[in-house]
């Protein structure tokens, strides 16, 4: 029976080491870490290698239920992979040991705690791109702080522009694009007005 670490940051700037060392104080023999998301399963590699090779009677330890899985739906698919293999899952910092039958109530509550705080989290950013979308629809395109997708380029007004007298820059500027997308448009009309003019 064999004790394993699992460690994971959803960002690549974020630290490991607290959590490493806290699975190291736990007795973990080996201990697998990774840099990414945990809504899902997909492109965790560290975590299925450690699915794939615990044993009968080993155990799993995580810091917190929310290092494994931030979705009850993966949180569950996680647990039956493990009960179909007789692995354990543990947590340092909360009371979660699916060896017993209050560790697993805790960690269906936990899962769902953890659920719920990434949906609140993605509302508060959804709300908040909204409300920074509306004070900038006030502003001139260059002050904005949310700049979205590149606006669609509009030949026919580059040509016009063009035609009144406007340079690439007073163009870039008129229309809110870059101007090195001013003298691609340029270059392709000038080359268009040689071929209709041999």
């Amino acid at each position: 029976m064999a004790v394993y670490g699992y460690a994971r940051v959803s960002h690549a700037s974020q630290c490991l080491d607290v959590q490493i060392d806290a699975l190291r104080a736990a007795g973990c023999s080996v201990i697998r870490s990774e840099k990414k998301s945990a809504t899902t399963r997909e492109g965790r590699a560290e975590l299925q290698t450690l699915l794939d090779f615990v044993r009968e009677g080993d155990t799993i330890y995580v810091t917190r239920v929310d290092r494994i899985a931030r979705s009850i739906g993966d949180l569950q698919d996680i647990l039956r992979v493990l009960k179909s293999k007789g692995v354990a899952l543990k947590a340092t910092e909360q009371p979660i040991d699916t060896s017993t039958p209050l560790g697993k109530c805790m960690l269906d509550l936990l899962g769902i705690f953890a659920e719920l705080e990434t949906n609140l989290r993605r509302e508060r950013q959804t709300e908040a791109i909204r409300r920074i979308k509306e004070i900038d629809n006030t502003k001139p395109r260059q002050e904005r702080s949310y700049q979205g997708r590149p606006p669609t380029i509009n030949p026919d007004e580059i040509r016009q522009l063009r035609d009144e007298g406007l340079g690439a820059t007073a163009i870039a500027e008129r229309l809110g694009i870059g101007r090195a997308s001013v003298y691609r448009v340029l270059k392709i009309i000038v080359a268009q007005g040689s071929l209709e003019n041999p």
